[in-house]
């Protein structure tokens, strides 16, 4: 896979979702080759990303994946992030032959109540400085 600014994948996500946030740090604890950057999709560097792939946030709003200029929503965005990790993850690659539409009918689920089912907070997470160089700003 191919790597976008500063040779790396970007992810963007709902910085007050808690089941996003907890996604990021769930991807950086097994981002061992340091390919990923994130920024939120509230954060002005998320906005201009937005702007920039003209990303309709209306209808994706949650993890985005900007892979070489390529933009990947809903569960091929996770499927991409997920086979990116070492180990049995690999063996995510499986899912790819599930449809898409088939796929993102969980996906949208889970999406769609993650406030109700995970809570969401008042503003966006702030990466402490362990992480922070992860995160554009």
């Amino acid at each position: 896979m191919s790597k976008l600014e500063n040779n790396k994948i970007v992810i963007l996500f709902d910085g007050i979702c808690n089941l996003c946030i907890y996604s990021i740090h769930f991807i950086i604890n097994r981002d061992s080759e340091d390919i990923f950057r994130f920024a939120s999709i509230q954060s002005n560097i998320g906005q201009q990303f937005i702007e920039k792939y003209a990303i309709d946030i209306t209808k994706n709003d949650s993890i985005i994946l900007i892979n070489d200029a390529k933009v990947n929503y809903r569960s091929t965005a996770f499927l991409s992030i997920v086979t990116q990790f070492k180990g049995f993850w690999k063996i995510t690659f499986i899912f790819y032959l599930i449809p898409t539409f088939i796929r993102d009918i969980l996906y949208n689920f889970i999406a769609k109540k993650r406030y109700n089912l995970f809570g969401k907070k008042t503003q966006c997470m702030v990466p402490n400085s362990n992480i922070k160089k992860k995160f554009y700003e």
